[in-house]
């Protein structure tokens, strides 16, 4: 009764069967441990990049606030400048009258 047992144990098919069942496992282990030893090293980094991250688009925020205040300061010094020009003709025609 054991005779039948092996034979089936030791014949080519289920060998190849075997020998590709063990290569997925050991490929299954191998992805997974690849996977966490990946997970372990770059989590640190990912996290220090989304931090650093986080504080250049704090800096670009104050940035273009920055920006719209000088485009703001700069129309009213423009303003200005035409006021100013009008006035320097209105007394240029003063003087010539």
């Amino acid at each position: 009764m054991n005779t039948p047992i092996i034979l089936l144990a030791t014949s080519v098919p289920v060998t190849a069967v075997l020998t590709v069942i063990f290569l997925l496992a050991a490929a299954a282990v191998g992805f997974i441990t690849a996977w966490f030893f990946q997970k372990a090293f770059y989590t640190p980094i990912i996290k220090k990049l989304e931090e650093e991250k986080e504080q250049l688009n704090r800096k670009i925020d104050s940035l273009n606030s920055e920006k719209e205040e000088l485009k703001n300061k700069i129309e009213s010094l423009g303003k200005t400048i035409s006021e100013k020009d009008r006035e320097i003709e209105e007394l240029k025609n003063q003087m010539h009258k």
